[in-house]
């Protein structure tokens, strides 16, 4: 008798987590459905894919700045990673990389260092010459806005009255591309992550002394000088940095231009 009566329970047991993992699993089939049919998220996964079809890439740009000085130049790439990715395919006279291979093992570049600490010591001549001055500075470390504030500040203490400074992921095409969070994936987004590049890169293109556009193509390509006269300041000053601002306003706030554009005026 107490054997059946423990075969009974055990099979009541059974049938009510069946039927909790059936109920469990339906709530959340359709709570995911009901988000990948959300029109937003639609809109952001249309983006993200339109944005990495586009044809111009980081390296053109920084290319064609080398190409317009017309004079043996010297490049410096802050945040390399992977050189195939792009700082193998510059073209200038004389290359300088530098990455703390957080993201690369091998990490085969010239100064293992975090940005800071490269800075710092060129700073203090303890790497190439104090009064080194470079053509061009490729801008790829750490996407967050503090750290793209200081190594656009840092650049600008070695860059030549000429030069540039170019960033990449300027331009996030959706609020999920600007989350500060980079490991997080379960967005549209997916692995792309642009960070909040964009608010280091619109300070300066609020700062009078400094002139600036970004190349509408490569997750946002900015360009920074302090001779060329780029793309207008933005009309309205977006005071708190914030994303749906940006968005409403992104060509005046960013100064979005086509790469046809950025060569016409920089000639």
């Amino acid at each position: 008798m107490m054997h059946y009566k423990i075969k009974i329970f055990k099979k009541k047991l059974k049938g009510a987590f069946a039927a909790f993992s059936d109920s469990s699993f339906e709530r959340k089939y359709q709570r995911g459905n009901s988000v990948e049919n959300d029109n937003y998220y639609k809109a952001a996964i249309l983006k993200n894919k339109a944005e990495a079809l586009k044809e111009v890439k980081r390296f053109d740009v920084i290319n064609h700045c080398l190409k317009s000085l017309n004079r043996e130049t010297t490049y410096l790439e802050i945040g390399v990673r992977f050189p195939e990715a792009n700082f193998d395919k510059i073209k200038a006279s004389f290359k300088y990389s530098v990455d703390p291979g957080f993201e690369n093992a091998l990490n085969p570049v010239d100064f293992k260092l975090t940005s800071d600490q490269f800075f710092n010591q060129l700073k203090k001549g303890e790497l190439l010459s104090s009064d080194i001055k470079f053509d061009v500075i490729f801008i790829d470390g750490l996407h967050l806005a503090h750290q793209v504030d200081k190594d656009i500040e840092n650049s600008l203490a070695f860059l030549k009255e000429d030069g540039f400074i170019v960033l990449h992921d300027c331009n996030p095409p959706t609020a999920f591309h600007a989350r500060e969070n980079q490991p997080f994936s379960l967005s549209p987004a997916g692995k792309f992550w642009n960070g909040t590049t964009w608010k280091g890169f619109y300070k300066y293109r609020l700062n009078e002394k400094l002139y600036s556009c970004c190349v509408d193509s490569d997750w946002g390509i900015g360009v920074i000088s302090t001779s060329k006269k780029l793309y207008p300041k933005p009309e309205m000053v977006n005071e708190f940095f914030e994303y749906n601002s940006m968005d409403e306003n992104r060509t005046q706030q960013l100064g979005l231009v086509s790469f046809e554009e950025f060569k016409a005026m920089i000639g």
